[in-house]
């Protein structure tokens, strides 16, 4: 959520803005806002210049009561009841304030929550360098990390690796939760967790502090994180209560700072935090039969930033690089890709893809994102820090490390051999109790 003194100032970039997010439907709630606020600022004038003049007749009613009690006791009957009669008019005119007061405060509500939902909708301003473009089709690729090799054999498909060493069971979670879960078994299962605890250990010497955050949160935190639209899209909801399952441990980790003012001197806050999270995935690709690519439950490791604004430029390189650098210690070509305007969540400043290669395939796949998002999770969080030149709004940045079973999925392309076997790249290998190959269950 921007500045709404900002839009005010500015209605014009930001229309700008909107317009270079394809989102031109949101044109007019820029005037529209405009008007509102307006009408708020107003209703808000007249309410504290009621109450001012409410304070002001009450010392007046007091001094008045004061005089009428000295000219009763002096036995000045007659200038007594003319006080009386001023102090009753004095009153009346007191009550006629309190009745608009009480009918501009109603007002004033009214109009700031509806100046609150649309400054909601409208767009964050995204950064000068992010190139402009409909969606994720013209994102634009930064640069590429690792060979991308082709095998001279055929590469499986990651489901049927998987079988290869039975560690997939597909049907049972279809029995159990239904289509989009799974059962991880055996050196699958370990080679998942593998990961995970090698991505935790990654970014704590990375200096960041590891974190296990609640798994499911509040509605106010979740319109503080996202966007109704990706809400609605990515979320499940614990019938008959205020809590949403996560979709990702960003949004606890934000949410951990939600109405509060951290020291200056303690930024920048860095974290990474693990969590089992949860999607819908509605209106996506489709959620697969066979693989798991596209599942409704994964993990993840995650890293959060909270930085003054001058240093979020910084920490954004920093966070991607951190991810390209995990997974060529993996021995998985990755390449950066930049999101075009169109790509970007509305709260976004700016955003980068991180992809792994598949040789299976041959193309590149998505296994993470990292985000700045300026101000405006912090906004909506009421999240701010006091430092020498006052109060101000912090900067969060989030960027995955490693989400599995889509980190393991590129893990086991780039690594399987033609004779089935899978190799451990020596950074799993403390994880695995020292195994150097996972071998399938049929061989001898």
């Amino acid at each position: 959520m921007i500045d709404i003194k900002f839009l005010r100032e500015n209605p014009d970039l930001v229309k700008e803005n909107i317009k270079k997010k394809f989102q031109d439907e949101k044109i007019t709630l820029v005037d529209e806002v405009i008007k509102l606020d307006a009408e708020s600022r107003k209703a808000k004038q007249e309410a504290d210049d009621l109450r001012a003049n409410r304070n002001k007749i009450s010392k007046e009613i007091g001094a008045v009561m004061g005089q009428i009690k000295k000219l009763e006791s002096e036995g000045k009957k007659e200038e007594a009841e003319a006080k009386k009669k001023e102090a009753e008019e004095k009153k009346a005119l007191v009550e006629a304030g309190a009745k608009r007061l009480a009918e501009l405060e109603v007002l004033e509500g009214e109009l700031q929550e509806k100046v609150t939902n649309i400054m909601m909708k409208i767009p964050n301003i995204i950064d000068s360098s992010v190139p402009i473009g409909k969606d994720d089709s013209e994102n634009v690729e930064i640069q590429k990390y690792g060979d991308p090799v082709v095998p001279d054999f055929e590469v499986p498909y990651h489901a049927d690796i998987l079988d290869s060493i039975s560690g997939l069971d597909k049907d049972a979670a279809g029995r159990t939760s239904g289509n989009g879960f799974y059962y991880l078994i055996g050196d699958a299962a370990r080679i998942h967790s593998a990961m995970i605890s090698y991505a935790r250990d990654f970014m704590i010497d990375k200096g960041f502090t590891y974190c296990i955050p609640p798994f499911m949160i509040r509605s106010s935190v979740v319109n503080g994180v996202m966007s109704f639209a990706e809400m609605e899209a990515m979320m499940y909801k614990i019938e008959g209560e205020d809590l949403y399952l996560i979709g990702t441990s960003e949004h606890s980790m934000i949410g951990k700072f939600k109405g509060q003012i951290v020291e200056e001197k303690n930024l920048p806050i860095t974290m990474t935090s693990y969590s089992p999270c949860f999607r819908k995935e509605v209106g996506s690709h489709g959620i697969e039969e066979r693989g798991v690519y596209r599942v409704h439950q994964f993990e993840k490791q995650e890293m959060v930033v909270l930085c003054k604004p001058e240093d979020s430029m910084e920490w954004y390189d920093k966070m991607w690089s951190y991810t390209v650098e995990f997974f060529r210690s993996l021995d998985i070509p990755v390449r950066t890709l930049e999101c075009c305007s169109g790509d970007l969540a509305d709260l976004k400043v700016k955003s980068c893809d991180v992809e792994a290669w598949s040789p299976r395939q041959q193309k590149y796949f998505e296994v993470g994102s990292c985000s700045t998002l300026g101000d405006a999770q912090a906004r909506r969080l009421g999240i701010r820090t006091k430092g020498e030149n006052g109060t101000y709004y912090v900067h969060t940045l989030n960027n995955t490390v490693l989400a599995t079973p889509r980190g393991l999925i590129a893990f086991l392309e780039n690594n399987v051999n033609a004779d089935g076997t899978i190799n451990i790249p020596e950074a799993l290998r403390p994880y695995m109790g020292g195994k150097e190959k996972i071998y399938p269950t049929n061989a001898k």
